[in-house]
């Protein structure tokens, strides 16, 4: 009997730890406010960092990604990798290539990229992503 019990529990913490989507009520509410084009939950994202160098490395990460009118989210529950608004700084630029949507931050040795296919139109969530990266570029510099 306890055998069970410690393979349920052990069952229910593997299900619950594979869900990237949550976010704080703030952030529903702020994305709600913004008007969500986009959302994909617990997809894989090829994460590389360095990219472009001899150090260059990368990894697959379980997350989710939300884009507004206003934001581009990609997260693991309130864990940020990548949140582009009008106010971000970085460098960013999104490209597609086939059915797979590359998002990059940064540059030089801080450059990463952030590689995922979307469940729909790619080439929707590109020109979506590609506004938000405009409007950051034009609002968010000096």
């Amino acid at each position: 009997m306890a055998a069970r019990a410690i393979l349920a529990l052990a069952l229910g913490f593997l299900a619950c730890s594979g869900d990237t989507s949550r976010l704080t009520p703030e952030q529903e509410s702020r994305f709600t406010g913004e008007g969500v084009l986009h959302r994909a939950d617990n997809i894989w994202f090829r994460y590389t960092h360095e990219a472009g160098t001899r150090e260059a490395g990368w990894e697959d990460r379980l997350g989710s990604i939300v884009v507004t009118k206003q934001t581009v989210l990609i997260h693991k529950n309130q864990k940020v990798g990548i949140e582009i608004t009008a106010a971000s700084r970085r460098a960013y630029d999104v490209q597609r290539d086939g059915a797979r949507v590359r998002i990059g931050a940064g540059s030089g040795k801080s450059r990463e990229v952030w590689s995922f296919q979307p469940p729909d139109d790619a080439e929707g969530w590109t020109r979506d992503i590609r506004t938000v990266i405009r409007s950051a570029k034009t609002r968010g510099t000096p």
